[in-house]
């Protein structure tokens, strides 16, 4: 349920339904009223804590459901993945005429939700509950402080640090005994609902087995027994004493009855019990293994076994089943009650059955998007099987693969912590041959590289490598990518040459050894374009990146959809740079079309996507637009991955740009020269991205009358840029340029006219005469000729460049109409991916 308007309030979304057996509480239910409306503006949060199983999201729904009328809006957001809180608060923004996440990105629709909620607009009477919200470090800057109210359910005691609590406590006798009668429909005497109150210490949960029992024909002197001896022989095992020994006692007599019932059923339980909380998908029971070895494969390949033993677990009240999503889930606490009740021995055979049936129930791997919810459906349940523990190759395998599907679909975070945890248990049971290990160290570097830790990165891959070169008979394939992702570093490090180098090797081994259909090789071929770009040959690049599309295109099926991306926005942006402006623009909008329905709009190819198309569409003279994609999608970058993350700053940069084109030069000043304080913090010392910022900034700070101060900026970016990259790059000249602007402005017109020849005659013999920079450039000499001498020469060339701007942009492109204004043009730098 999305939401919807209903009569007692406007919007009610996602709210359990009541519990018909609900039963007392009235004095916690008060309480709760009373609290949170001390104030009438901003309300402190208030947290229901209490022990597993006491009922704290049982009274959050009864309050949300008894008090709806007081509120015009009222949201349930379920808590226990922190991950997912995000997406559930997004799901409120069309509700309050905000932009929707498919449009904004879940992390910015989250945070305008949040914000909108603060301000009480449009609603000032709203109603969230955060419900098994045991991280509060996580989410509290998710939980909104405004005239509304925020009820939070956790067993986590830490919220009271940061919270109002109110503590949430076993039934009091007389509730324990009305919710028996309530619940067994009056079948049970006064009398003997005390005793069974009693017995199981008025714990709700307990409470609720016990009706179960009572349901299942189990008296209530057969019962008391029962729960007699259990107590008995669970005090002599000497069960922890984190949970309630009422509840303990009677999960136990549950466990003996379904077991009298169905022995399969019990298998099933024990197996769930070694699974996370999260919804254990019943299609995992569907497949056998060869490798099982548990009672629970007699139930694999039956489903009428199956069915009838998950149809017994909801019968005893030891899980919850949902039809609609095709789920079993078991409360945490009853979990934890079942693993600790079963020998180690049991747990191991157990923990290797789930793994290798979690390693049959996905047969594709994670690059097609058609597995990733199958992915997504166990990710919850890797760290409480303890999976990282396993040692079979099938298992360690999806280990693998559950990484690589964590960052394929756009969560380098959880990619890193996931193939962190792996690593560090393999790396004291792993053969020193286990071919997965480089696999995963391999993963592990690109992840770090996404995440913009590029030196670590690099240490990180050459070691690797030098690991690999070790082993007496190394997997060459593993060898060729891993090689093909130093690529990458080589390129995050400033050595573009050496990248290029490398790669153009690469690719003729690539060819060689796979063909040029293969997904390896047109890796290679995709990251060969890039350092064409990056060594300033755009006509290249973009040659190369058309063949790359074609090859993508025609191998749909076998190409995860970022890669398709990257390389579709790749070809836009070497379009770009090729001077082919509109071309760009169409290519980009339909690669934002394409890629923001298979990948969502927050997807980092997504962001790249749009940022590059924001750049082209400044080069059209869509400037407004250009500002309204750039600033959105700065914004996600900032949310997704910080400041200081390359990704956010080439953002930053191209908003940056795009503001001075349309006047703001002061807001443009603040956003350029930010990034470059963060540049020089994430790459070394002379990375060309550095000089190319600095540049950036130089050019802005002539743009708000400091001439001599850019003048001194460009000068040191173009002598380290010459040094690193020699004067006939595209980064050195564009410098070199503005460096000439900066004598002009400062009336020292013969060193520019110096400059702009200088510069003129090398662009001419590398882009051409036609190219927008060599375009410019003239435009720039033909202004400062009329300075010289003779000034006649200025006239010929100024009439010459806008045939020649006639020919190719226009003469409405926002370039031609500065020319003809007989103004300079300037030269920014927009940082492209590595």
């Amino acid at each position: 349920m999305t939401g919807s308007v209903d009569k007692t309030s406007q919007i009610w979304g996602r709210v359990p339904p009541r519990n018909k057996n609900f039963t007392g509480r009235d004095e916690v239910l008060n309480d709760i009223r009373e609290k949170v409306n001390q104030s009438a503006t901003a309300v402190m949060p208030h947290a229901l804590h209490g022990w597993g199983g006491v009922g704290k999201t049982q009274v959050a729904v009864e309050f949300a459901h008894r008090y709806r009328s007081e509120y015009e809006l009222v949201w349930w957001i379920p808590a226990d993945q922190h991950l997912l809180v995000p997406s559930a608060l997004a799901g409120l923004a069309p509700l309050l005429g905000l932009p929707e996440a498919t449009v904004t990105g879940i992390e910015e629709a989250a945070g305008s939700v949040v914000d909108a909620l603060c301000r009480g607009v449009p609603y000032r009477r709203w109603l969230l509950i955060f419900d098994n919200a045991d991280r509060p470090e996580e989410l509290n800057e998710l939980i909104p402080r405004g005239p509304g109210h925020v009820l939070i359910t956790s067993r986590n005691h830490r919220w009271d640090t940061v919270v109002d609590t109110i503590a949430i406590d076993v039934f009091g006798r007389e509730e324990s005994v009305q919710f028996l009668r309530r619940r067994l429909c009056g079948a049970l005497d006064e009398h003997d609902a005390d005793r069974l109150a009693e017995a199981v210490g008025d714990l709700p949960l307990a409470l609720e087995q016990a009706a179960a029992q009572a349901e299942n024909g189990l008296s209530v002197e057969e019962f008391l027994r029962l729960l007699r001896e259990r107590t008995a022989q669970l005090l002599s095992e000497g069960k922890p004493t984190e949970y309630p020994l009422s509840l303990t006692a009677t999960w136990s007599i549950a466990v003996q009855r379904l077991g009298e019932a169905s022995p399969a059923a019990v298998e099933l339980l024990r197996h769930c019990a070694l699974l996370g909380a999260e919804p254990i998908p019943r299609d995992l029971f569907i497949r056998t293994h060869s490798g099982l070895e548990s009672a629970v494969g007699g139930l694999l390949g039956d489903p009428i076994q199956l069915s009838r033993a998950i149809g017994e677990l909801a019968r005893y009240a030891l899980a919850r089943l949902d039809p609609a999503r095709r789920t079993i889930e078991m409360h945490r606490l009853v979990q934890a009650l079942i693993r600790d009740a079963m020998p180690e021995a049991e747990r191991e055979r157990g923990r290797h059955t789930v793994h290798l049936l979690m390693a049959s129930s996905v047969s594709q791997k994670p690059d097609l998007k058609s597995t990733w919810q199958r992915y997504a459906e166990l990710v919850p349940h890797v760290e409480p099987s303890q999976m990282a523990e396993s040692e079979h190759p099938e298992v360690r395998r999806l280990g693998v693969d559950i990484v690589r599907y964590l960052y394929v679909s756009g969560d380098p975070k959880s990619a890193r912590v996931f193939v962190e945890l792996f690593l560090e248990a393999w790396r004291t049971t792993a053969a020193p041959d286990d071919p997965l290990v480089p696999v995963a160290r391999r993963l592990r570097g690109i992840i770090l590289r996404g995440l913009g830790d590029y030196e670590l990165a690099r240490a990180y891959n050459r070691e690797t490598l030098d690991m690999l070169a070790a082993l007496p008979d190394p997997d060459q394939d593993e060898v060729l990518q891993l090689t093909n992702s130093i690529g990458a570093d080589l390129r995050a490090h400033g050595d573009f040459q050496a990248a290029l180098e490398q790669d153009e090797d690469l690719l003729g081994r690539h060819l060689d050894r796979y063909g040029e259909r293969d997904q390896r090789t047109l890796r290679v071929m995709n990251n060969l374009a890039l350092d064409y770009g990056l060594t300033g040959d755009f006509s290249a690049s973009r040659k190369l990146l058309i063949e790359v599309y074609r090859l993508k295109t025609a191998a749909e099926s076998e190409v995860w959809p970022a890669s398709r991306l990257m390389s579709w926005n790749g070809l836009a942006r070497a379009s770009r740079l090729c001077g082919h402006y509109v071309e760009a623009v169409d290519l980009g909008r339909d690669a934002a079309a394409w890629g923001t329905d298979e990948l969502g709009p927050d997807h980092p190819a997504v962001l790249l996507n749009a940022k590059d198309l924001a750049i082209a569409l400044r080069q059209v003279g869509e400037t407004e637009e250009a500002r309204e994609l750039a600033a959105r999608v700065n914004a996600q970058y900032l949310a997704l991955f910080g400041p200081g993350h390359p990704d956010t700053l080439c953002a930053r940069m191209a908003l940056a740009n795009i503001l001075r084109t349309l006047g703001r030069a002061e807001q443009a000043y603040e956003l350029c020269s930010d990034a470059y304080q963060h540049y020089a913090k994430t790459y070394v010392e002379d990375h060309p991205f550095i000089q190319g910022s600095a540049a950036n900034v130089a050019l802005l700070r002539r743009v708000m009358g400091d001439a001599e101060g850019a003048r001194a900026m460009n000068a040191t970016a173009l002598e380290r840029l010459e040094a690193r990259l020699g004067r006939d790059h595209l980064y050195a000249l564009a410098v070199l340029l503005n460096l000439a602007s900066d004598h002009a402005a400062l009336g020292r017109f013969a060193s520019a006219i110096e400059l702009e020849r200088d510069a003129l005659a090398r662009l001419e013999r590398i882009l051409g005469a036609l190219h927008p920079m060599t375009l410019a450039c003239a435009a720039n000499l033909s202004v400062d000729l009329e300075h010289g001498d003779p000034p006649d020469e200025g006239s010929a060339l100024f009439q010459q460049t806008m045939r020649q701007y006639e020919e190719t942009l226009g003469t409405a492109h926002p370039d031609a109409v500065v020319a003809q204004k007989r103004r300079h043009l300037d030269f920014d730098f927009d940082p492209p991916p590595i």
